[in-house]
C-alpha cells in the first residue's frame, strides 16, 4: 500500500462522511484524519470528546475528559484494498500519538446495524461487551418511522409514552441493543496501570449478536 494520511478540514470530512457513512449523520469531530491515494481522498476517521458527560468515567477514574477521544465515524470507499480499513485505524493511532497528549480511545459497535467491532478486533482494541450502560433505552415508532431517542426528544421533547400516543395512536417501541463498547490504549508505558483501574472487565471479543453479555452469550433459561 502505497497510501499516506494527514489532517484534513472538518468540512471536508463532514460532505463525505454524510454523503458515504452508513449513518449519513455528522458527530462530534476534533481531529479529522484522511486516508490518501496519492492526491485521491480515499477514508476518513473521525475522533471527537465523548458526547456523554460521564463517559470517561465509565472508563476509569483517574482520567479526565481531555485524556479520551470516542473514534465517532470511519469511512473508506468500497474499492480499497483488502485489510485497507485496518491499516488506516493504525496509521492514526501513529498520527494521534505524535500530534496530541490522548491517552484512550472508545469506539462502539452497533448490533442494530449487526455489526461486531470486526475492525476493532483486528486492530486489538479491549472490548468491555455491551452491558457498560445499565438503563435500558427504546427506539420509538412515530407516524411510520423508527427514531432515535434523542431525535425524539429533539422532536417531540418527550420520550414519555402517553405524550407519544397522543402524537401517534399507532406509537409503538422496541428496546435498543446496546452497543457493543472497545478501548484502546494509545501508549504502551499507560497499559498497565489503565487496565488496572478499568471500572469495567475486559472479556472475549464477541463472535455474533446473539444474547451478546459481557462478551459471553447470556442465560436465557431464566
Amino acid at each position: 500500500m502505497n497510501y499516506t494520511i494527514k489532517s484534513i478540514e472538518k468540512n471536508v470530512a463532514k460532505e463525505l462522511i454524510i454523503k458515504n457513512h452508513y449513518s449519513h449523520k455528522w458527530s462530534s469531530c476534533r481531529y479529522a484524519i484522511g486516508l490518501f491515494d496519492a492526491d485521491d481522498l480515499i477514508g476518513v476517521a473521525v475522533y471527537g470528546f465523548p458526547v456523554g458527560r460521564q463517559t470517561v468515567k465509565s472508563i476509569t477514574p483517574n482520567m479526565e475528559n481531555t485524556d479520551v477521544l470516542e473514534l465517532t465515524r470511519l469511512w473508506l470507499e468500497d474499492e480499497a484494498p483488502k485489510n485497507s480499513e485496518s491499516y488506516f485505524l493504525g496509521k492514526t493511532f501513529d498520527w494521534l500519538r505524535k500530534n496530541t497528549e490522548i491517552k484512550v480511545l472508545i469506539s462502539y459497535s452497533d448490533p442494530m446495524q449487526n455489526h461486531l467491532g470486526i475492525i476493532y478486533q483486528a486492530t486489538n482494541w479491549w472490548y468491555q461487551g455491551n452491558n457498560t450502560m445499565l438503563v435500558k433505552s427504546y427506539l420509538h415508532f412515530i407516524k411510520g418511522e423508527w427514531m432515535h431517542p434523542r431525535s425524539v426528544v429533539a422532536k417531540y421533547g418527550t420520550i414519555k409514552t402517553k405524550e407519544l400516543i397522543k402524537v401517534d395512536g399507532n406509537y409503538k417501541r422496541k428496546e435498543l441493543k446496546k452497543k457493543h463498547r472497545y478501548i484502546y490504549v494509545l501508549h504502551k508505558r499507560d497499559r498497565k496501570k489503565i487496565k488496572k483501574g478499568l471500572k469495567h472487565p475486559i472479556v472475549d471479543y464477541p463472535k455474533n449478536n446473539d444474547n451478546v453479555f459481557w462478551g459471553k452469550k447470556e442465560n436465557t433459561s431464566k
